[in-house]
C-alpha cells in the first residue's frame, strides 16, 4: 500500500486537532445541544477514557474557542510534511515522524525554559508522566448484511467472508489500516483496507467451502485469479490439470487445509510428489496416517507392584457360589 503521506497524515491530523474533539465531528459527536452540551458516541469516551483525556467541546460556530489548534497544526505542516513524502504503511510514516519529532526537539530550545531544549525539558518531565496502557482498539462499528457471494459493502468497497456467514448480520470493524469482521464474537474475516471506490477485496480461502458444490469455480471464479499456493500444493495442482476430475481432487486437498493446517497438507504433498503419485486420494491418506496417534509407552511395573501369585482361570469357583437346596 503506498500513499501519500503529506496528504493522508495532515488531512487525518487536522480534521482530529482542529474540529473532532472541539466541535462536533461526526465520528465523535451524536448530538449537538445548546452550548457545550455535546452526546459523544459510544467509543468515544472510551477512547478518552484509555488516554486519560477530558473532551471540551466548542460552542458551534465560534472557531475563536479553538485557541491554537490551527496554528499548531500549521506549524506541523510546515516542519515535517513541507516536502510530498511517499510511503509503504502508516507504521513507516509512524517511524519516520517520530524520528523527526526527537530531532526536532533536540534541536531547538524550549520556549519558556529558554537556557533547555524541548528534549531537555522533555526528560526531566518523563519520571512524572503516566505511562500509556498501550493502544487504543479504535475502530468505527458498522452492522452489515452478507450477501449470496461471501461479500460485505463497506465505504464503496466489499469485502469477502468466510462462507459459514452467509445468511447472518455481522459487525464491520474498520480501524485506519484494516477492516475485520465479526459475527457472534468470532472473526470470520480480517482484509486490509482499501480506499477507492468500488473494489472487492477476496480471500479465497473463504470460499473452499463452496468450491465442494461447484469445483469448476477453482479454475474461472474471480476469488481464485493470482491466487498463489504454497509450492508444493501448486505443483500437484499443475499436474492435477491434467486429469478429467483434477478440479474435484483439488478442491479435497484444500479443504483438507481447513481443518489440518497449511504445514502438514504442503508436507503431505511434498511427499506424494516425491514418490510420483499425485492424487487427493494418496494424500487425503498420507494426512490421515500421519494424524493417528503413536503407540503407546510401555510402561515398567515397579517389582512391589508385581502380583505374588498369578489369578488362575477357574469356572468350577461359580459352583460354589450356587445356593444349595
Amino acid at each position: 500500500m503506498v500513499f501519500d503521506a503529506h496528504d493522508r497524515a495532515f488531512a487525518f491530523f487536522k480534521g482530529a486537532c482542529a474540529r473532532g474533539v472541539y466541535d462536533n465531528m461526526k465520528t465523535a459527536v451524536e448530538t449537538v445541544f445548546v452550548g457545550k452540551d455535546r452526546t459523544y458516541n459510544r467509543r468515544f469516551p472510551q477512547m478518552c477514557g484509555h488516554y486519560l483525556v477530558e473532551p471540551v467541546a466548542c460552542t458551534p460556530a465560534s472557531g475563536w474557542e479553538k485557541g491554537q489548534v490551527e496554528n499548531q497544526v500549521g506549524l506541523v505542516r510546515e516542519r515535517f510534511f513541507t516536502l510530498r513524502l511517499r510511503m509503504e504503511s502508516y507504521d513507516e510514516m509512524n517511524a519516520w515522524l517520530l524520528d523527526k519529532c526527537v530531532a526536532y526537539a533536540k534541536l531547538h530550545k524550549h520556549p519558556e525554559l529558554v537556557d533547555k531544549t524541548v528534549w531537555q525539558v522533555f526528560e526531566d518531565e518523563r519520571p512524572k508522566l503516566v505511562p500509556v496502557p498501550g493502544r487504543f482498539d479504535g475502530f468505527q462499528a458498522t452492522p452489515a448484511s452478507v450477501s449470496k457471494t461471501c461479500l460485505v459493502r463497506f465505504d464503496a468497497n466489499k469485502y469477502s467472508v468466510a462462507a459459514g456467514a452467509v445468511g447472518r448480520p455481522v459487525e464491520i470493524r474498520a480501524y485506519a489500516d484494516r477492516i475485520v469482521i465479526r459475527q457472534d464474537g468470532a472473526v470470520v474475516a480480517e482484509h486490509p483496507r482499501v480506499f477507492g471506490r468500488g473494489q472487492t477485496t477476496y480471500n479465497p480461502w473463504h470460499y473452499v467451502p463452496v468450491l465442494a458444490r461447484k469445483p469448476g469455480a477453482l479454475r474461472n471464479g474471480a476469488p481464485f485469479k493470482d491466487w498463489v499456493l504454497p509450492a508444493a500444493i501448486e505443483r500437484v495442482r499443475r499436474k492435477l490439470r491434467r486429469s478429467s476430475d483434477g478440479d474435484r481432487q483439488m478442491v479435497a486437498i484444500l479443504s483438507a487445509v481447513l481443518s489440518d493446517g497449511f504445514e502438514p497438507v504442503e508436507a503431505a504433498c511434498a511427499e506424494a510428489i516425491e514418490n510420483g503419485v499425485c492424487s487427493a486420494s494418496v494424500i487425503i491418506n498420507i494426512l490421515a496416517r500421519k494424524r493417528d496417534p503413536a503407540p503407546p509407552m510401555t510402561v515398567v511395573t515397579p517389582d512391589a507392584l508385581k502380583l505374588r501369585h498369578a489369578p488362575v482361570a477357574d469356572c468350577a469357583r461359580y459352583d460354589s457360589l450356587r445356593r444349595i437346596n
